[in-house]
Order: C-alpha cells, then structure tokens, then sequence
C-alpha cells in the first residue's frame, strides 16, 4: 500500500474506490462538476492545500482537464501538484458503452499504471503497513457522532484541531486518519474533552 502525505481530488466514487485499493491517503471526490455547487467541499480542498498539499487526478478527457482548471483557479494558496493518466482507449467493466472520449478513466487503470502515474509525478510514495485505523464507532465513543450534542462537539474538536467547522463525520475521519493513530486519537479526544469538562 502506498503512503501519501497529499489529499487525493479525484472526479467519482468509483476513482476513490480503485485508489483507496493501491493508496493510504485522504481521497476526495469532486462528484463531477458538482463541485462548482459545493462551498463546503472546496473550502476542504483548500484547507488541504494550505496544509498537506493536494493532488489532482482526474480523467484524461475534456471533463477531467475542466475540473483540474476549475480547482486550480478556485485554489488560491497552498501546493497543488498534477497526475495524470494516458490515454487508454476502452470501456470500464461497470459501464454499458466507452465514455463520449472512448478512453478509459481513473477507475479503468491498471494498478499498475497508477502507480507509475504517481511516480512520474515526483511524489513521494512509500510501501507502508497500515495500521488500524479510526473508525465510526471511535467517533460515536468519543461523542463526535450520533448523539444528540455531537455536531456541536465535533466542530469544537474540530476548531481545536484548526480544521474546518462545516466536515461532515465521514470527512473527519478521513483527515484523522491521515494524520494520527487509533490510540493517538483516542488520547487526544479525552484529553480535549477533559479540558472542556474543567472549563
């Protein structure tokens, strides 16, 4: 598994899910062109820009190169690095017919040209374990999802961390897994609410 420090911007669910297989990274999907109607994501991508850097990895059609430009103009400050696929001429397994292009996207590649992509890139990449990583459940016992006063907890976690008020639990947690161990989150959230208890 392939360790990278960067946030992954990736257009579809399926792209996440072939990356997530090859990758340890934050990966965040654009929806598509959605995200010119998603504040709240941009502002995440930006904040990782700031932060961690990001990496754009989209299509290699018309549709990928318009949401890299998009990204590229609505990201201000921070690094942003390019990788990019060839073109390869097919049809994913998942889809009826070629795309318009007729060329195969992130999903379509072969591990092993992503891989490459990414070294082509200059990234830094290495072969890591993972370890176990912070789950749902985690959050739940910590009080940041699924009771009645977790989104508020959340966000003041959150703001002690200097990370965006507005993530849902989904995207909290890929940042902390990004960024810490189970028990180093677990030590923490008690810390944290440790001291919201004596205030």
């Amino acid at each position: 598994m392939l360790q990278v420090k960067q946030a992954i911007i990736v257009e579809g669910k399926y792209d996440k899910i072939k990356l997530a297989s090859i990758v340890q990274a934050v990966i965040i999907q654009t929806n598509g062109f959605q995200i010119y109607k998603n504040p709240e994501l941009l502002e995440l991508i930006r904040y990782y820009a700031k932060t961690t850097g990001i990496l754009i990895l989209t299509d290699s059609d018309r549709a990928g190169f318009q949401i890299r430009n998009y990204i590229r103009g609505a990201v201000p400050e921070g690094e942003i690095r390019h990788i990019y696929i060839p073109d390869v001429f097919g049809k994913e397994k998942r889809k009826v017919k070629p795309s318009a292009e007729g060329k195969l996207g992130v999903e379509g590649m072969d591990a092993e040209i992503l891989r490459e992509a990414f070294q082509k890139a200059g990234v830094l990449a290495e072969e890591k374990p993972v370890g176990e990583l912070i789950t749902k459940t985690d959050l739940y016992l910590a009080g940041l999802n699924g009771t009645p006063d977790s989104a508020e907890r959340r966000r003041a976690f959150q703001k002690s961390l200097q990370l965006p008020a507005m993530l849902s639990a989904t995207a909290l947690l890929e940042i902390l897994n990004s960024r810490m161990t189970r028990e180093e989150f677990q030590n923490l959230s008690e810390q944290f609410f440790a001291q919201e208890r004596n205030l």
